[in-house]
């Protein structure tokens, strides 16, 4: 019988990652360096044989050598099978189709980690809502991992710190020293608001900063788009119930700096590449099946921004590019071109 979590209660051992991709691959990894017993599911059977026997991911993490010790299958039943902790690493507009999936055999009472960075669009649901409502899973159980965790340089085993916020603070320790290892440093914090809406917001920011670099304009504009981007996800999440301090952590300040700063980021390559000239379809296209959520989050969170009443210019900038066809120049005299105001 699965285990729960808790002072005074067994360590997490068994673990279960659904979902195959490049950040549920990574994780998969840390948890079997950390020395948990790990099984990968994958909907396709053939990348779950190349994970399982051959230790690769070549879809999603092409050229990185997985531990033995790390298995895959195509079995969802047998992937549950008697788990301690569940890690969710699917897309998150594709997140409530697998929980209905999902659901029906999700072992009662363990704890849930969400790995994926999304509001749902038409809802306006964070993904540990999401989980709760569609997953039928208890707020206490969720713990969301966030943080500046670009998935590739993870996999090299090179050093990050992230972040675990989950409301039941000794749900997040257990998670925490399950997956804890040389590379891999993670912290807690009961903010669960402000770590989904700064993990949200960082891909639409970085997908800006993508659009800036792509223009060939300097570090002063990245460095003002990151600063301000800062700034207007600090404002919603407040206005959410979030903690400004969690902006100001790993979450936020930390995961922005990593994603708009990198070119492994996804967003920020795709930003690049619509400042190219590319339509917002050939440039998603020419990413090969990973995904951008920065294309998606910026319909939502400016949903989001506009039911509260909260200001986001820079993520009305990059909505309007991506989906009014704006030009990419005009997104920097949109932001430049508004009414002065104190910081």
């Amino acid at each position: 019988m699965a285990s729960t979590t808790g002072s005074g209660t067994a360590p997490l051992q068994r673990f279960a990652v659904l979902g195959a991709g490049s950040w549920g691959t990574t994780f998969g990894k840390v948890l079997a360096d950390a020395g948990r017993d790990v099984t990968i599911w994958a909907r396709r059977d053939r990348l779950a044989r190349s994970i399982d026997a051959d230790h690769v991911n070549p879809d999603y993490l092409p050229g990185v050598h997985l531990p033995a010790t790390l298995h895959a299958s195509a079995d969802l039943d047998a992937v549950l099978d008697g788990v301690d902790a569940v890690a969710l690493a699917v897309p998150s507009q594709s997140l409530r189709e697998n929980l209905v999936l999902f659901r029906e055999v999700l072992p009662p009472g363990v704890p849930v980690v969400s790995l994926a960075k999304g509001v749902e669009i038409g809802t306006d649901l964070r993904m540990s809502e999401l989980i709760g409502s569609v997953g039928r899973v208890a707020a206490s159980r969720i713990v969301v991992l966030t943080g500046p965790n670009l998935a590739k340089e993870i996999a090299a085993d090179h050093p990050t710190a992230s972040v675990l916020a989950c409301t039941d603070h000794d749900r997040a320790v257990a998670v925490q020293a399950a997956c804890a290892t040389p590379y891999f440093r993670p912290y807690t914090i009961t903010d669960v608001v402000g770590a989904e809406i700064a993990g949200t917001g960082k891909n639409i920011v970085a997908v800006a900063c993508g659009l800036a670099d792509g223009l060939g304009l300097g570090l002063n504009t990245v460095a003002s788009l990151i600063t301000r981007g800062l700034a207007e996800l600090t404002r919603l999440g407040v206005a959410l119930g979030a903690s400004a301090e969690t902006f100001a952590g790993l979450a936020g300040l930390g995961d922005l700096v990593a994603t708009c700063s990198s070119p492994l980021s996804r967003n920020r390559t795709l930003g690049a590449r619509l400042a190219a000239g590319e339509e917002l379809d050939a440039a998603l296209a020419a990413m090969g099946g990973q995904v951008a959520e920065g294309v998606v989050s910026c319909r939502s969170v400016r949903d989001l921004a506009h039911r509260h009443g909260i200001d986001m210019p820079i993520t009305e900038a990059v909505f309007r590019v991506c989906y009014r066809h704006l030009p990419p120049p005009g997104m920097i005299r949109f932001l430049m071109d508004r009414p002065h105001s104190r910081e």
